[in-house]
C-alpha cells in the first residue's frame, strides 16, 4: 500500500496558523466589499432622495408659478373688462346724445377717471410671502423711470433739495484703503409740505429824548395794509381769493382746510376780507373793461347763477354777463381779457349797459334780447352782431340724436366741413381768413342756403326739424358774417369758454349770498381769468397788485395793473 501524506493538522486537530491567515483575509476582503457595497447603495439613496426633492421642490415651485400667473391673468382680465367698459362710457360722454352738453371741465373729469384706470391696470397682484424676482423687479424699475415724469413740469420757482445718500464704508474689501468716486447716479421725487401759516408780530418802538421836551415822540409809521387793522397780509387775502374763484374752493371748505393748520378763521370772517378785497379792486375791474371795449371786436354772452335771497328765504335765478376779448385766434395785437357783471335779469338792456361806449361786431348767440344792439338809435351807433353756426349745429345734433334724421345728418356734414376749413385757418391773419373762407367756405355756405331752402319747403315747420331749420334761416344774416371780416369766429366759443369757470364755482359754491356778493364774485374772476388767459399766474398777480394798492398806488397809472402789464419779482 502506498504511504499517505501528511495532514496540515496538528495532532489535535486544530489548523495551522497559515490557514488560519489565508481565511481571515478573505473574510476581510469580503467584509470590504460588502462595505463598498452598502456605501454606494447609500449614495444612490442619497442621490434619489435629492433628485426626488429637487422634482418636489421644481413641481411646488412650478404649481406655485402657475398659481400666480392664475392670478395675474384673472386680474388682468377682469382690468381688461374694466377698461373696456370705461373706453364704452368715455366713447358715450364724448360722442353719444349728450356730448353737446359736456363741456371741457366735465370732459378732463372723464379723462381724469380714464387715467386713473390705466395706472391702477398697470399693477400686478403679487403673494404677500411671494418674493418679486430680480427680472421683475428690473421691469418694474424700468417701467417706473418711464412715467415717473409723464405728465409733470417743474417751473423755476419750485424749491429743490439735495439728499446724498453715502454707503455705510467706502473701504475697500481687498484692505486697499478708500474707495475712489466713480460717478453717481441722480433721481428725483416730488415732496409736498402743508400751507404754512406765520404769525407776522409788528413791534415799532417808541423813542423821547430825556433831557429836553422839545423833541417830541419818534416811531415808524404803520406798515401799510389794505385791510386796515385788519389781521390779513394781502398774501393771505390773494390765497383766499385764488382759492375761492380761481380754484372754485367755497370759504367753508378753505375754513376746514386752515383748521388742520391749527388756524380757526370763521368763514363770514374769510367773507368779509373778500368784500373788502373786491371793494379795492373795482377800480382795476373798470379799467379792463373800458380797455377791452377799446377793442373792435368782442364776445358777448350771459349765464344763470344762484343768488340768496334773504327776504324770502331762498334762492333767485340772477345773471353773469361774460364780455370777452380774444384776438389770438387771428393773430390780432390787443392782449386778451374777459370782464364778467352781475345783472339780475336777462333782459337785452343788461347787455347793452355792458357794452356802453363800444362800436364794432359782437360775437353772440341768437337770444332775441341782443337785437337791442342793433338798433339805429343805439347810442354810438349799432353794432353787428355775429352769430353762431356751433348753435346752428346744435339744433340738427339734438334731431339727429333723437331720431337718426338723415336731413339733420347732411345739415351736419356740411357744417362740419365749414369746421375743418376754420382748423386749417386758425392763427392766420384776417386777411389770409378771409380770402381761404370766401374760395373754401362760401360755396359750402351758399349750398347750405339752397339745402336749408329746399328742406323747409318739404317739412311741416311744427316738426321738430322744421322748428330747428327755422330756427337757423331766422338767422342767417347773422351766420353769413363770418365770410365779411376774417377777424370774426365761426362760432361763440371764445365766449363760452370763460363761462364755464363761473359754472364750475357756482356749482361748488352753490348760490351767492347776495347780489353784492355777486358782484364782488364777477369782479375777482374777471381779474383771475384774465390773468389765465395771458399766461400770467393768478397768485403771484393777485398778491402784488394788493401790495401796490395797499401802498396807495396812483389812480393815474391804474393801467399799470392790469394782468398784461405785470412783471413777476425774479429771485
Amino acid at each position: 500500500m502506498p504511504k499517505a501524506t501528511p495532514s496540515p493538522l496538528s495532532s489535535a486537530g486544530s489548523p495551522s496558523p497559515e490557514v488560519v491567515s489565508a481565511a481571515l483575509a478573505t473574510l476581510q476582503a469580503e467584509l470590504a466589499d460588502e462595505r463598498a457595497a452598502h456605501r454606494a447603495t447609500e449614495v444612490a439613496l442619497c442621490e434619489a432622495e435629492q433628485a426626488r426633492s429637487a422634482a418636489e421642490a421644481a413641481r411646488h415651485t412650478a404649481e406655485a408659478r402657475a398659481a400666480r400667473l392664475e392670478a395675474e391673468n384673472a386680474y388682468s382680465a377682469e382690468q381688461i373688462s374694466r377698461l373696456e367698459h370705461l373706453n364704452k362710457e368715455l366713447r358715450k360722454a364724448l360722442f353719444g346724445p349728450r356730448s353737446e352738453k359736456l363741456n371741457e371741465d366735465e370732459r378732463q373729469l372723464t379723462f381724469e377717471e380714464f387715467w386713473a384706470a390705466i395706472a391702477e391696470a398697470g399693477g400686478r397682484p403679487e403673494a404677500d410671502d411671494q418674493e418679486p424676482d430680480e427680472e421683475t423687479v428690473g421691469k418694474r424699475r424700468r417701467r417706473s423711470s418711464r412715467g415717473s415724469r409723464s405728465g409733470v413740469r417743474f417751473g423755476p420757482q419750485v424749491d429743490r433739495r439735495e439728499e446724498v445718500i453715502e454707503p455705510d464704508t467706502i473701504m475697500c474689501p481687498c484692505g486697499c484703503g478708500e474707495m475712489t468716486k466713480i460717478g453717481e447716479d441722480r433721481s428725483e421725487r416730488l415732496d409736498y409740505e402743508p400751507a404754512k401759516f406765520t404769525v407776522i408780530e409788528t413791534v415799532r418802538p417808541r423813542y423821547a429824548c430825556n433831557k429836553c421836551k422839545g423833541g417830541g415822540v419818534m416811531q415808524s409809521p404803520a406798515p401799510a395794509a389794505l385791510v386796515e387793522g385788519g389781521l390779513p397780509t394781502e398774501a393771505l387775502l390773494a390765497h383766499v381769493l385764488i382759492a375761492k374763484y380761481g380754484d372754485h374752493l367755497p370759504l367753508y371748505r378753505q375754513s376746514q382746510i386752515y383748521e388742520r393748520s391749527g388756524i380757526e378763521i370763521h368763514r363770514a370772517t374769510l367773507a368779509t376780507w373778500v368784500g373788502q378785497a373786491a371793494f379795492h379792486l373795482r377800480p382795476v375791474v373798470d379799467c379792463l373793461k373800458d380797455e377791452l371795449k377799446t377793442s373792435s371786436h368782442l364776445g358777448l354772452d350771459e349765464t344763470t347763477i344762484r343768488v340768496l335771497d334773504p327776504g324770502r328765504g331762498k334762492t333767485k335765478t340772477g345773471y353773469m354777463w361774460t364780455l370777452v376779448r380774444d384776438e389770438r385766434h387771428w393773430s390780432g395785437a390787443d392782449p386778451p381779457g374777459v370782464v364778467y357783471r352781475y345783472e339780475p335779469g336777462r333782459g337785452g338792456k343788461y347787455g347793452a349797459r355792458l357794452l356802453k361806449g363800444f362800436s364794432g361786431t359782437v360775437q353772440l348767440d341768437a337770444y332775441s334780447g341782443h337785437k337791442i344792439l342793433a338798433r339805429p338809435d343805439r347810442p354810438g351807433g349799432p353794432v353787428t352782431r355775429a352769430l353762431c353756426w356751433g348753435h346752428a349745429r346744435r339744433k340738427l345734433k339734438e334731431v339727429y340724436d333723437s331720431s337718426a334724421s338723415p336731413i339733420a345728418l347732411t345739415g351736419l356734414m356740411q357744417i362740419a366741413k365749414l369746421y375743418a376749413i376754420e382748423e386749417k385757418i386758425r392763427g392766420e391773419p384776417p386777411a389770409t381768413r378771409q380770402a381761404i373762407r370766401w374760395e373754401e367756405s362760401a360755396p359750402i355756405v351758399n349750398a347750405f342756403g339752397v339745402w336749408l331752402d329746399e328742406q323747409r319747403s318739404k317739412v311741416s315747420p311744427r316738426s321738430r326739424l322744421g322748428e330747428k331749420l327755422t330756427y337757423i334761416a331766422n338767422q342767417w344774416d347773422g351766420l353769413l358774417e363770418f365770410l365779411y371780416d376774417g377777424r370774426v369766429e365761426i362760432d361763440s366759443n371764445l365766449v363760452e369758454n370763460r363761462i364755464r369757470p363761473l359754472k364750475l364755482t357756482a356749482k361748488n359754491a352753490l348760490f351767492a349770498g347776495n347780489d353784492e356778493g355777486a358782484q364782488a364774485w364777477a369782479r375777482i374772476a374777471s381779474l383771475i381769468e384774465t390773468c389765465k388767459m395771458n399766461g400770467v399766474e393768478p397768485y403771484a398777480w393777485m398778491r402784488s397788485t394788493l401790495e401796490k394798492i395797499a401802498k396807495g398806488h396812483p389812480q393815474s397809472k391804474i393801467q399799470e395793473l392790469l394782468p398784461w402789464n405785470f412783471e413777476p419779482e425774479t429771485k
